[in-house]
């Protein structure tokens, strides 16, 4: 069936999940996507009016919440950014019940991906799977695929080898020379010269007395040694081994956090409420979206899209706004707009009975265009 070959990609194995700067830098954005909440949205128009339901199919509701039997969503959607952090693609196999319902999504990780399509130009993904080499074939409409860094393939984003490879081998030799300067720290710090030659026993031992006696803190000895007439010279080695000063450290550190788009207060969690939400319109929401679209449309069909079917990525967990901002939020709440239990949640706080429903202050009443306003009976 397979006819052409549409590319392919190949997932770098140079370690570099193995790097602490790499995962420091990514582990941010894991653990903030991880917690944006997916549910299934319809939206119908009755009667000239808009109804939204959320999560009515409970199929759906449960695969949202426990995509396989392995892991939860947080847990996969963390796998995912991973994998699209260090690769710039991540895959996702969506498993079909006989009805063409979807019923369990498992992440895939693969060494190397061929697109690949046959004679009706139907696409396909063949992986080879890291572990067991084995070569799987897969339907593109039953994968869900993140990507980014898209240019030069039509298919699959650019890789992060040619990037991060010079970086992360200066780091490599910037840590191998701190270590091989540590070890060489033990080298030969002293040279005694003789001028008669003496037997290896006796060289050993002389050297023996003069580190007992004069390498030694005591008492009695100031730092002051005196030699006999067997030892011509004694001459003290310095030895000068490299070692990279901080400035160069952390130029390599901070080309790396911009590769990644992040800094060091993301890193080290030191960030303020304006620097979250920046790294958060530029980081976190973009992935979100990516995976709001891949989802919506992978899982339902076009015409459950045009019915107005879709699966949303909320970031409801606003846990980086101060007090003070969720505070504030009352008064989406006055205004109907969020739920009380939602503004609950910002708190920590259990849902309470009565707070599904929205509730609306009477001097914020639908206007009409017809009287000055309309009065909120309810």
């Amino acid at each position: 069936m397979i006819i052409t070959t549409s590319g392919g990609f190949f997932a770098w194995n140079g370690n570099v999940y193995e790097s602490d700067i790499i995962r420091a830098a990514i582990r941010p954005k894991v653990n903030a996507v991880g917690k944006l909440k997916l549910e299934h949205v319809r939206k119908t128009v009755k009667d000239g009016k808009t109804e939204i339901a959320i999560n009515p199919e409970p199929y759906l509701r449960m695969l949202m919440m426990r995509p396989n039997p392995y892991m939860s969503m947080q847990k996969m959607l963390e796998k995912l950014t991973v994998c699209k952090a260090i690769n710039n693609n991540a895959f996702a196999l969506i498993v079909r019940d006989d009805n063409g319902l979807p019923y369990e999504i498992y992440p895939i990780y693969a060494t190397h991906v061929d697109a690949l399509k046959d004679k009706q130009g139907r696409l396909y993904l063949r992986f080879t799977m890291c572990n067991t080499g084995q070569l799987l074939t897969f339907s593109y409409s039953d994968i869900i695929h993140l990507r980014k860094d898209i240019y030069s393939n039509d298919i699959f984003g650019e890789p992060n080898y040619n990037c991060l490879k010079p970086l992360m081998e200066i780091v490599t030799t910037t840590d191998q020379g701190v270590v091989n300067a540590i070890k060489n720290s033990n080298t030969i710090r002293w040279l005694l010269r003789y001028g008669r030659a003496l037997d290896e026993n006796k060289l050993k031992n002389n050297v023996k007395k003069f580190v007992n006696n004069y390498l030694k803190f005591s008492d009695d000895v100031a730092g002051v040694a005196a030699i006999d007439g067997d030892v011509d010279e004694i001459k003290q080695i310095e030895p000068k081994d490299f070692v990279p000063n901080a400035s160069q450290m952390k130029l390599s550190e901070d080309r790396i956090y911009s590769y990644l788009n992040t800094n060091k207060k993301i890193v080290q969690s030191s960030w303020s409420e304006d620097d979250w939400n920046s790294y958060f319109e530029a980081e976190v929401e973009p992935d979100s979206l990516d995976i709001q679209n891949e989802f919506t449309w992978k899982i339902f069909s076009r015409r459950e899209i045009a019915c107005g079917n879709s699966i949303y990525a909320e970031a409801a967990n606003l846990a980086c706004a101060s007090v003070q901002t969720k505070l504030a939020f009352v008064q989406m709440v006055d205004r109907g707009a969020w739920l009380p239990n939602e503004w609950r949640e910002l708190f920590n706080r259990g849902p309470i009975e009565g707070g599904d429903k929205p509730i609306r202050r009477l001097d914020t009443a639908t206007v009409s265009s017809a009287k000055g306003g309309e009065t909120n009976e309810d």
